[in-house]
C-alpha cells in the first residue's frame, strides 16, 4: 500500500534562512559584537570623563587648551590641584594657564580655578586673580576666592567668608507669577530647582535646607525680591571657620561662638581653635 506524503513548504526568514533553523555564527557573532558595543561605550563615555583618571602631562597640556571642552579644562586643573597637594613643583609650569582661565565664561571652571590658586601661596599673580575674583557675578566663584585670599591671609575677601555663617536668602532673578517646587524643611545642593517665575527656572546658589518659603505660592513678584531662606551647609560653616583662623578679628567672635554648640563635632572643634586663634591676636 502506497501513502500519499503532503508537500509542506518550509518558510524563510528575511535573511534566506529556514524559520526555526540554528542561526549561524556569523548571526551570534553579530549579535555579540552589538552587546558590547552597548555596554562598551556607555563605560568609555564614563572613563573619558571621569575626574578621578591620572592624565599624563600631554593630555593635561591638551585639555587645558581646550576651549571648546570647559570640562576638558575643569578636569586638567582638578589633576593639577592633586599634584600641588602632593608637593609637584613641575606644575609650575601651568600656572600662567591656571591665571588665564581664572575669566573663563564657565561658572564651573572659574569655581575650581579659584580653588586651585588657593593652593600655592608662593605665587604672588594667583592672588591678584582671586582679588579680581572676589567680585565674580557667581555666588560660589566669589566663595572660592575669598576662602583662597585668606589661604594668602589677605582678608580682601573677608565679607564673603562672613556671609559663609549666615544663611542666604535668594532672591527673584525676574519679575513674573512665582510657583515653588521645594517645601520649607527639604534639603538642595547647588543648581536644584526650587521653583518658577513664569518660565524662567528658579535655581539655588548654595547648598542647604529650606528654611523659610518668603512669598505665597502663585503671587506676582518682582526682581530682587526675597524668595527662600537657606540654612547654613556644614561643610562652608568649616571653611569659614577655617578662613577666619586665619583673617578673622575680635568682630567675628559672636558670629563663631554659636557653632560651639553645633551637633557637628567637627565644627565644634573648629569653631574652638578659631575662637582660641583670634582671641590670641
Amino acid at each position: 500500500m502506497e501513502f500519499a506524503v503532503e508537500s509542506v513548504e518550509q518558510k524563510v526568514s528575511w535573511t534566506g534562512r529556514p524559520v526555526g533553523a540554528r542561526p549561524s555564527r556569523r548571526a551570534y557573532l553579530m549579535v555579540t559584537g552589538f552587546a558590547l558595543v552597548l555596554v562598551a561605550l556607555p563605560f568609555w563615555f564614563w572613563y573619558d570623563s571621569w575626574f578621578g583618571r591620572a592624565l599624563p602631562d600631554a593630555s593635561i597640556e591638551e585639555f587645558l587648551n581646550n576651549r571648546d571642552k570647559p570640562r576638558r579644562a575643569q578636569q586638567a586643573l582638578i589633576q593639577i590641584g592633586e599634584k600641588m597637594t602632593r608637593g609637584d613643583v613641575s606644575v609650575r609650569r601651568w600656572y600662567p594657564r591656571v591665571v588665564a582661565l581664572s575669566t573663563h565664561p564657565s561658572i564651573e571652571l572659574r569655581q575650581t580655578t579659584a580653588w586651585i590658586m588657593g593652593q600655592d601661596r608662593s605665587y604672588e599673580p594667583f592672588r591678584e586673580a582671586l582679588r579680581k575674583m572676589a567680585s565674580d557675578g557667581s555666588l560660589l566663584v566669589r566663595r572660592n576666592a575669598a576662602l583662597g585670599l585668606a589661604a594668602f591671609r589677605d582678608s580682601a575677601g573677608l565679607a564673603e567668608v562672613r556671609t559663609m555663617l549666615r544663611p542666604h536668602t535668594m532672591m527673584a532673578p525676574v519679575a513674573g507669577v512665582l510657583k515653588y517646587r521645594l517645601k520649607e524643611g527639604e534639603y538642595c545642593n547647588s543648581g536644584t530647582l526650587l521653583g518658577r517665575i513664569g518660565e524662567t527656572e528658579v535655581r539655588s546658589d548654595l547648598p542647604g535646607e529650606v528654611r523659610k518659603l518668603l512669598q505665597k505660592d502663585g503671587t506676582v513678584v518682582q526682581a530682587g525680591d526675597p524668595l527662600v531662606e537657606l540654612s547654613t551647609d556644614d561643610q562652608h560653616v568649616w571653611e569659614a571657620l577655617r578662613a577666619l583662623f586665619l583673617i578673622g578679628n575680635r568682630e567675628d567672635l559672636d558670629q563663631i561662638r554659636p557653632f560651639l554648640r553645633s551637633p557637628n563635632q567637627k565644627l565644634q572643634e573648629q569653631a574652638q581653635r578659631t575662637l582660641r586663634q583670634i582671641e590670641s591676636r
